[in-house]
């Protein structure tokens, strides 16, 4: 049995992973998820919760949203603090914009999960979701509904598609990173 832990700044990114990537991990691998009280605490906390993990055979992986930072940047600086732990081989995934920007990839799934039609992934916005500036806001306006973070995670997760379909770039990166980790 193998591990695959992943480090996230808050609970919808868990219940996110938790939905999508069994789907896309080998039968063998375990994913345990963690999550932060937001980005400070997962970028503070980050080197010691690595450090002291001590189960043979894990991988790790960092999940974050962008939000209003430079991508590479955020990246880089989650990259060294994963090194300074030791762990030079741990997976980072940014978010671009925000883990919302997930769902808005596949209106789809948004649809299936709300039983709602949903405007066409076809319009520019939808096309490139990582770019919106505020995607929960977004996700709020097409669901009629206020920011439900948990909620929404909850819902949408189980039906994204894992097969590249989704519009969010972010999204597909995180995807092919966990399967190159294990190779698929």
């Amino acid at each position: 049995m193998s591990y695959l832990v992943a480090f996230v700044e808050e609970p919808s990114a868990a219940l996110l992973l938790e939905a999508v990537l069994p789907s896309v991990l080998p039968e063998n691998v375990i994913l345990k998820c963690f999550s932060f009280e937001g980005k400070q605490d997962l970028e503070n906390n980050l080197n010691r919760k690595i450090r002291c993990w001590r189960t043979p055979d894990t991988k790790f992986l960092v999940v974050r949203d962008r939000d209003s930072e430079d991508c590479r940047k955020v990246k880089k600086r989650l990259v060294s603090i994963c090194q300074a732990a030791g762990r030079e081989d741990a997976l980072v995934r940014i978010a671009c914009g925000e883990l919302e920007s997930f769902f808005l990839g596949d209106l789809n799934a948004v649809g299936v999960a709300f039983n709602r039609n949903m405007p066409s992934q076809r319009i520019a916005k939808f096309r490139n979701p990582d770019l919106l500036g505020n995607a929960s806001q977004e996700l709020g306006r097409i669901l009629k509904s206020s920011e439900q973070k948990m909620k929404w995670a909850r819902k949408i997760s189980p039906f994204l598609a894992v097969d590249g379909s989704n519009c969010s770039h972010s999204f597909n990166m995180l995807l092919s990173g966990v399967r190159k980790l294990y190779q698929m």
